[in-house]
């Protein structure tokens, strides 16, 4: 796999190496060559502490069951 050098010296790391070192935005990574002159790329500690979504934070909190359709006469005051 392949990627392209911009003109200020920057590359997107493709997806398949970032989901196999678990790299997220905000992650540190560490870059060396090694005796071969291959590129060695390593995640450097812990992810920052971020703060969570949003959407994460009441992602499965809900104890109400909503029908679609109840759910939509509600957002659009119905009934």
């Amino acid at each position: 796999m392949s990627t392209t050098l911009t003109s200020k010296g920057q590359i997107t790391i493709p997806k398949q190496i970032r989901d196999a070192l678990n790299l997220a935005p905000g992650c540190s990574v560490d870059f060396a060559v090694n005796s071969e002159g291959e590129v060695v790329i390593h995640k450097v500690g812990a992810q920052p502490d971020r703060k969570p979504d949003r959407f994460e934070a009441a992602r499965g909190k809900a104890d109400i069951k909503w029908r679609t359709d109840d759910l939509m006469a509600l957002l659009r005051g119905e009934g």
